[in-house]
């Protein structure tokens, strides 16, 4: 007994910090490529992070004050030996339409975030997010992708004083085009080339590699000294691929630097940015403002509103959907609730480093993937890089172009922009096509609009098929009606209608057999209309026969008392007892 409730202690340890089921165990080998893993993404996780803080309409060290914490924390908690938690662009999307470019909003933002989705790992709520349907998802993330690129190009261009709005950043961007500056517009566009170029060479790639075995298997021992050395050749041009942010952003930093220490100012660069970590400190739950108004904690939750909803389940929704993805591609499970644990908790630990909210990186994880991560203990590597920037980069930053960092941006969430997705609705389900046209096109007027409206629709569209089940309609000198849900309230006036229709008021009234061989449950309300249609069927002498009932519906059948309540096993049966062909006894 002893030995069984240590190992209930054991299961119970290992399921709140799954870090213990692979620590035990960890050896050289793994250390190696967690190292290599680490390095790689904190060497793309650097430059995207100055990036979004852009995106979120923060000063660009929030970026990396957002980077590590979850490198951390996930690896003592997390359950997928892949992802990586940290700012992404629809997190930053997000966030920028609720803190208004204000530190003090975001680091509240960030606290209430993890609580909320703390909560609800623990009040295991991560049923929830299965009411975010996938065209809601898709018509967000394809907004959201047109709405980030679209906001880089004033950056591209050089422009100022472009609002955040989208229908009036395209036409102040469009209106301003001849105040564009020249050095930005070249440097951008060589950035964006040399990324897609980069982008395109990967691909090619990783589906070149594999081709590779196949290659191989076929050349003789004598031809194979070529094939290692082609496939050497490809590792080097992949690992650049990989970084290739880090090292556009590097070159455009030493462009824009040569040009200021030669009094030359081409570009437009990010500026003075704070120097060193951050404090470790509780975040501030108030703010005194220019003119000395204190702004409360009430206040601030309020004005952040509908965020406080929005935010953190897309953040939970993004950040499961990336792990499931690469749990199934690599051979594991993850745990959604841990997952949900993980991510409120390092959103708790980063609003004491001023973080705002984070959330798994698909490109990011698709990196530490494919480098070959073996377990969580890679993040630990990159969160020290990001660190090691706060530390000794950070006035380097200053000469940073902006250009160089919407560059950065723009090919990050050109991927985002599937447009295949409404063709493949159209293909399977058209009706699918609402919630994602209402999320995408509602999306560019405010973001939380675009997931709000999809999901009303999408809920709209569950009620209707709830209330308005297929039902088959047979004539056998009996009315024969197949039922294929379950029999819940919303049902109630569409099934008394067709019982009218094809029974009761039919010419000539007739019998009815009702088939609920596919009816898995039934509640109160419909058990009141059917005790009321039994009714009419005796004052006009008829019978209604229930058929193929499962054992749960026919209980509370039974238990309601209906009157004159008759049921049989099979249609035939119904139909041959109707007929006058077997004689039934009593009511069951």
């Amino acid at each position: 007994m002893e030995r069984l409730t240590g190992l209930g202690w054991n299961a119970a340890l290992r399921s709140c910090f799954p870090i213990l089921t692979w620590l035990p165990r960890y050896n050289l080998t793994w250390l190696k490529m967690d190292v290599i893993a680490g390095l790689t993404v904190g060497l793309t996780v650097v430059p995207q992070a100055l990036a979004y803080a852009e995106v979120a309409g923060l000063p660009v060290q929030y970026g990396l004050y957002s980077a590590f914490m979850g490198c951390f924390v996930y690896c003592i908690f997390g359950t997928s030996k892949d992802i990586t938690l940290g700012p992404t662009a629809i997190m930053s999307l997000l966030c920028s339409a609720y803190v208004d470019g204000d530190p003090v909003f975001a680091v509240v933002l960030t606290l209430l975030c993890g609580v909320i989705q703390t909560g609800m790992a623990l009040l295991r709520l991560g049923f929830l997010l299965d009411f975010i349907s996938y065209p809601v998802i898709k018509g967000f993330t394809c907004a959201a992708a047109v709405t980030i690129g679209f906001g880089q190009v004033k950056n591209i261009l050089g422009l100022k004083e472009i609002p955040q709005q989208f229908f009036l950043q395209v036409y102040y961007t469009f209106h301003k085009i001849p105040e564009a500056r020249v050095g930005d517009v070249i440097l951008g566009l060589c950035c964006l080339f040399f990324l897609i170029t980069m982008t395109l060479m990967k691909n090619s790639l990783s589906s070149a590699e594999e081709e590779a075995p196949l290659l191989i298997n076929s050349l003789s021992s004598a031809e194979e000294e070529a094939p290692l050395l082609i496939r050497s050749a490809r590792k080097l041009v992949w690992s650049f691929a990989t970084i290739r942010n880090a090292l556009v952003v590097i070159a455009a930093t030493a462009v824009a630097y040569s040009s200021e220490v030669t009094g030359h100012h081409f570009f437009s660069l990010t500026g003075k940015t704070a120097k060193g970590l951050p404090p470790f400190k509780a975040p501030p739950l108030s703010e005194t403002v220019a003119n000395g108004t204190v702004i409360t904690f009430s206040d601030i939750a309020k004005d952040l509103g509908g965020g406080l909803a929005v935010i953190p389940l897309m953040g939970v929704l993004e950040s499961i959907a990336i792990a499931k993805a690469f749990g199934s591609k690599n051979n594991y499970r993850i745990d959604a609730n841990q997952e949900l644990f993980a991510i409120g908790l390092t959103n708790i630990m980063g609003s004491f480093v001023s973080a705002y909210p984070v959330t798994g990186s698909f490109g990011r994880t698709a990196v530490n993937s494919q480098t070959g991560v073996s377990t969580p203990a890679g993040g630990i590597v990159t969160g020290v890089i990001v660190l090691l920037s706060l530390a000794f980069l950070m006035p380097l930053f200053f000469f940073i172009p902006k250009a160089s960092l919407a560059a950065v941006i723009i090919c990050a969430v050109s991927p985002m922009m599937d447009f295949r997705v409404p063709v493949q609705l159209w293909r399977v389900k058209r009706l699918d096509l609402l919630p994602f046209l209402v999320t995408f096109l509602m999306s560019f007027w405010e973001v939380q609009y675009g997931i709000v409206g999809g999901v009303v629709v999408s809920a709209f569209m569950l009620l209707h098929i709830m209330a308005r089940p297929k039902v088959k309609v047979s004539d056998h000198g009996v009315a024969v009606l197949e039922l294929d849900s379950g029999l819940n309230f919303p049902v109630t006036e569409h099934l008394s209608r067709l019982v009218y229709t094809h029974a009761l008021h039919a010419s000539p009234p007739r019998c009815l057999v009702l088939d609920c061989s596919h009816v898995s449950s039934i509640d109160f309300t419909v058990v009141h209309e059917l005790t009321e249609l039994l009714k009419q069927f005796q004052l006009t002498g008829l019978s209604l026969i229930f058929t193929g009932l499962k054992p749960s519906v026919l209980k509370v059948l039974l238990t309601a008392d209906l009157p004159a309540f008759r049921h049989t096993d099979s249609v035939d049966e119904a139909l041959q007892l109707l007929t006058g062909i077997i004689h039934y006894d009593q009511p069951l």
